[in-house]
Parts: C-alpha cells; structure tokens; sequence
C-alpha cells in the first residue's frame, strides 16, 4: 500500500512541477531591466478614473495625478463617477478632474465605466493614448514619461508596476506587498525580457488611441484587464512593462470585503480559464507565438496559494513517511524541487518588494496567511 500511495503521490508531485517549473523558469529571467530610451514628449493623454462611491479619496488621488512630471497641457484627468451616490462627482471637480457622471441600472462595472470614457476620449481627439488609474491609487510622477517612451518606440499597451500603497505598516500589508511583487514584478519583468505580453493589471494600464480604435475595450467581466488582454493577445499585440514607474492603490482592509472581492476575482479568473486558456494554447501553438503560448500559461498557473498548498502538504506527509519507512519516498525528490522553486520565487518577490529585513521575517507568517485566503474562500457567502 505505501508502495501505491509512493506512485500516486509522485505523479501528483510531477503535474505540480509543470506549473511551478515555470514559475521558477520566470523567477531566473527576472532580472532588473535597463531603463528605456526617453522618446514622445508631444504625446498626450487622458488619465481615466473610474469611481464608484469614492468622496473619501478621489481628491488625493486627482491632486496625485496632476501633479505629475508632465506638460499640464497634455494631459487631463478623467473621472467616471460611475452610479455614484455620495458627492464623489463634486469632489472630483473640485479637485480639478473633468468630470463624466454615468447612471444605469443594468450596465454596471468597471468595464462599462472604461468603456464610456474611452468612447469620450475617442470622440474628443484631444490625447493619443488613455491610461487608467484606481480611485483609491498614488502614482509615480513618472508615469506619463514611462509610458511614453515606450509609445514612442511602438508599444500600443503599457502596463506600469502595480503596488501596494503600504500608509499603515504592518505584516499583514507587506505580505500583500511582497505577493504583489511575485506576481506583477517577478513574472513582468521576465516577460518583458522574453519580448511577450506582461498581461494587464487592471490598475495603471495604458492603451494607444489607435489601439482602442482597432480592438474596442468592450470587456466588462469582473477580471476586465485580463479578459482585454487576452484579447489583444489574440491579435498578436503584446503589453509591455514600464518597470520604472509604478501605481500603488489601497487594499480592502476589512475581511469580509476582502472575501467579497476575493470570491469576484476567483471566479472570474476560473471562468476565462475555461474559457480562453486551452484555446489560448492552441491558438499559440499553431501560430508558434511565444507570446500567445506564455499567456495561455499565466492564466492557466493556478494561485500561489493553490499550488503551494499541495506542494507544503505533500513534501511534509512525504516526509513523515520517509522517516517511518527509513529511506525516502522516490515523491520527495520532486517535491523538494517544487518546494525550492516556489521559496526560490518568493524570495525574489521580496527582493524586489524592498520590505527589507521586516519583511524577510514576516514571510514565517505566509503559511497562516495562505490558510487564513483559502479558508475565505471556502467559507459560505
């Protein structure tokens, strides 16, 4: 029987190490990149601010914006007070924005919100290229000069490094600091080098004019970044990476927003999963696109929540095996190579994430805090 569960648990610990293979591949190429050549300083922009209910914090975020490292005449800030019931349109004036209020009781989401203000931006034809920033989001004030030196080397979809505005320090925020780090710096910078699509964020994202013309934003799922940038992939226009210059947008603090959103994400991940990822593949495959083949695997990777979980759980109870038996299970040696690999990736998150020492140390704490995610997830609504 131990002989059965061995087998078992070595194929299971191989199917891991395809996904987590390529996590590790991306944490060797991650590598800082040199900065880009400067180039398009008479472009102009339209800085898109969908708001929903957001009177606390879009005037700090509006002041934020135009105060950056831009011609003030080249660029204006946009806000969608999109079905707003407080005074979020007013504060947005007041602060300077230009202002589009939208009501529907059917169109409702982010997507409908970006998709009304890239209609106006369009029809104005006063910018060359639209970016899109949270309401609840700092930028780097050289967002604009990232974005356009690469529009100028022929990017028509930028995507700047997306963070965590850390106000309030504790371990719990570097932990999201440093899995943001995995996630949008590791895994961006090693596709930036490869030459594919770093994928969208959601967050500080920014599209030429022309692309928006060619392939219309009509994505409205709750994962509307990833689904356009399937989309754009398929039509073999890859994001870069402006790697200098970041947004940094608040986090849910509570747990129950946090298991809300948690729950939107997750789902809407699973369903392009299904629904784009194989296709996705094949697509790749039969163009023998890079670019097209590594966005099917990054939305086909499952969570590092996901794939840790199994790989801790299998390496321990492989462990404990080994040592009843005295020789080690052939499921160990696979599962320690899933297991280096993946603190391996996690490790270069940090590094990037400048948490420091602190935040090395806080890392003890990602066991309890991969629980306490999976446990939200499994918990009823």
């Amino acid at each position: 029987m131990l002989w059965l569960f061995d087998t078992l648990l070595t194929l299971a610990a191989l199917l891991l190490l395809v996904p987590v293979g390529y996590l590790g591949f991306l944490t060797l190429l991650s590598g800082k990149l040199p900065p880009p050549k400067p180039g398009g300083e008479a472009l102009r922009f339209d800085l898109v601010v969908p708001a929903h209910n957001e009177e606390l914090g879009i005037g700090r975020t509006v002041n934020n914006l135009l105060e950056l490292d831009w011609p003030k005449a080249q660029f204006r800030v946009l806000v969608v007070a999109d079905n707003c019931k407080d005074t979020t349109a007013q504060k947005a004036r007041e602060a300077g924005a230009t202002v589009l209020e939208r009501f529907s009781d059917t169109e409702k989401g982010k997507g409908y919100a970006l998709h009304h203000a890239f209609t106006r931006s369009l029809a104005d034809k006063r910018a060359d290229a639209v970016v899109v920033v949270d309401a609840d989001t700092l930028v780097s004030k050289n967002l604009l000069r990232a974005y356009a030196s690469r529009l100028a080397q022929g990017a028509l979809a930028v995507q700047a490094h997306y963070g965590v505005l850390e106000e309030k320090s504790s371990w719990r925020t570097r932990l999201m600091r440093i899995a943001f780090s995995v996630f949008h710096g590791v895994r961006s910078l090693a596709r930036e080098r490869l030459g594919v699509s770093c994928g969208l964020r959601g967050n500080g994202m920014c599209f030429a004019h022309a692309l928006i013309e060619k392939v219309p934003h009509d994505a409205f799922s709750v994962v509307e970044d990833v689904e356009y940038g399937l989309r754009i992939g398929k039509q073999g226009i890859r994001v870069w990476y402006a790697h200098e210059a970041e947004v940094l947008g608040e986090m849910v603090s509570s747990e129950k927003a946090s298991r809300s959103q948690r729950r939107r994400w997750e789902a809407g991940r699973l369903a392009l999963m299904k629904q784009h990822g194989w296709p996705m593949l094949s697509l790749g495959l039969d163009n023998r696109s890079l670019m097209q083949v590594d966005l099917a695997a990054d939305i086909l990777v499952p969570p590092l929540t996901w794939l840790a979980a199994p790989v801790f759980l299998g390496f321990g109870l492989a462990g404990v095996l080994s040592l009843v038996q005295s020789s080690p299970l052939v499921a160990l040696y696979p599962l320690s190579v899933a297991l280096l690999t993946l603190t391996l990736y996690v490790l270069r998150g940090w590094m990037l994430s400048g948490v420091g020492l602190r935040g090395l140390g806080d890392l003890a704490y990602a066991p309890f805090y991969m629980a306490w995610k999976i446990a939200l997830m499994l918990r009823p609504a």
